[in-house]
Order: C-alpha cells, then sequence, then structure tokens
C-alpha cells in the first residue's frame, strides 16, 4: 500500500510544486513506483511534466466527483516510474462544489482509494491555500511534508498551517503524521538563509530534512520545458541536492517501516 504525503505550504512561491514534482521524479529514478497528484488548479505540476492542462479531456476534479475511474485519468511520464493524475481547468470551480457535500473533506481519500495498492509512493501538490481542497489533500495523506523558502516572511504563516494540521489530525485523520519541512531557495552566502534555518529547527526538533534545496536558475526554467531537473540539467547544484533528498527520503522510510 503506498504511502501518501501531502505536500503543503498556504504561501505560494515557496517551491512547494517544484519539490513534490522533482522529489517524485527522482524517487521514480530510484527505482520506486511513484504517482503524483496534481490538486492545484493553476496546474503548474501537471505543465511542468509536459502535459498541456488546457487541452487534458479530464484529470483529477473527474475523479474527485467520481464521473470517471482514477486509474483512467493517470498519465505516463518521461519519468518510466512516475505518473501524474494531472489538474485540469475544471479543477478551480471544485472548491466552490464541495463546500456543500456530504464528508466533503474524504472525496480524495476515497478516490485514491482505488489505486493506493499500485503505487510505493502518492505525493499530493496542493494549491497554495488552505481551503477545501487542500483539506481534501491532508485527509488523503499518511504525513505532511511542508518546502519552506528559506526567507524571513516565510515563516510567518507557518503557525497557521501547523494549526490547521492539528486540527485536521484532532477532527478528520487522527493518524496523520508530520514528515517534517524541506528547506528551499536556500543561499548560504547570507546570514537570513541561517538565521530561518535555525528557526525552522525550533518548530521542527528532529524533522527538518538535512537536504537542502539551493536557489537555482535552472531549477526555475525546467517547468517552462516540461521537464524536472532531473532531465533539464542533471548536472546542477539544484539537481544534485534533490537527489540528495530523495536517498534521505528513501533512508527515514525504511527506518520508519
Amino acid at each position: 500500500m503506498a504511502h501518501i504525503i501531502s505536500v503543503v505550504n498556504q504561501k505560494g512561491g515557496v517551491g512547494k510544486t517544484t519539490t513534490a514534482l522533482n522529489l517524485a521524479a527522482y524517487l521514480s529514478e530510484l527505482g520506486k513506483f511513484v504517482l503524483l497528484v496534481d490538486l492545484d488548479p493553476q496546474a503548474n505540476a501537471t505543465s511542468g511534466l509536459g502535459l498541456d492542462h488546457k487541452t487534458l479531456p479530464a484529470g483529477v476534479y473527474e475523479g474527485l466527483v467520481g464521473s470517471h475511474a482514477i486509474r483512467d485519468l493517470i498519465y505516463k511520464t518521461s519519468h518510466e516510474g512516475l505518473r501524474i493524475l494531472p489538474a485540469t481547468q475544471a479543477l478551480a470551480g471544485a472548491s466552490v462544489e464541495l463546500v456543500n457535500a456530504q464528508e466533503r473533506e474524504h472525496f480524495l481519500r476515497k478516490a485514491l482509494l482505488e489505486v493506493r495498492n499500485d503505487y510505493d509512493y502518492i505525493f499530493i501538490d496542493n494549491p497554495p491555500s488552505l481551503g477545501m481542497l487542500t483539506i481534501n489533500g491532508l485527509v488523503a495523506a499518511d504525513s505532511v511534508l511542508i518546502p519552506v523558502q528559506a526567507e524571513y516572511f516565510a515563516l510567518e504563516g507557518l503557525s497557521q498551517l501547523l494549526n490547521t494540521v492539528n486540527l485536521v489530525r484532532e477532527n478528520l485523520k487522527p493518524t496523520l503524521e508530520m514528515m517534517g519541512a524541506v528547506i528551499t531557495m536556500y543561499d548560504g552566502r547570507t546570514r537570513l538563509s541561517k538565521e530561518v534555518l535555525e528557526e525552522l529547527y525550533r518548530y521542527f526538533p528532529d524533522k527538518i530534512f538535512r537536504s537542502v534545496i539551493p536557489r537555482s536558475v535552472r531549477l526555475a526554467e525546467a517547468p517552462s520545458f516540461g521537464k524536472s531537473i532531473f532531465h533539464y540539467d542533471p548536472s546542477s547544484k539544484a539537481a544534485k541536492a534533490y537527489e540528495r533528498l530523495a536517498k534521505e527520503f528513501i533512508l527515514r522510510e525504511e527506518g520508519r517501516l
């Protein structure tokens, strides 16, 4: 049965989708079978893996509402072991439609039951908000992974996010675990990055990934070519950082099992 990881941060521009996409890609290159679920109406994970969300006939929205079988909505990617459940334009209205539905927080969890035994890992890339789609992403998950930009303002919303995770744990998913945080856009030349690192250790004692993702132009360019950093520039510092993160992730998983 797949370990389902919800990648979440309500602040935009912190490397959330970049981390979900590239960590999933590197895990697949290390021999794992991985599904990436794009639950963000912006569909950046979908386009970042080379699919045009504007022309796709159906995606995760149709899986949520039950009009299509999830297995029929999954696409192959350029990585042998990586599949994607894409976002389409229809997803934008889903949060409004779910508001009055019964058990509205459980739509994604129920939908993923169909394919949960098909993969080693399922990553959910959530919207940069704490709305109904993100709540679905948290309830469907076993663990939460939080990418945090190494800048002061990125820390400001962290308490609110952790409160939301705790509320989901208390009211909807008691078994939800905090996997921890990944530091992104790190610039070791600045004192601020180092101070943010120290602050994060206070928030997440023993739950900070040691692999730190550097600020990188090549990493920012890769999605516009529909590629992970593994295929766009595998020798770059950012690529090496995500490779280290994937290996550290697997080591943690082996210790968890």
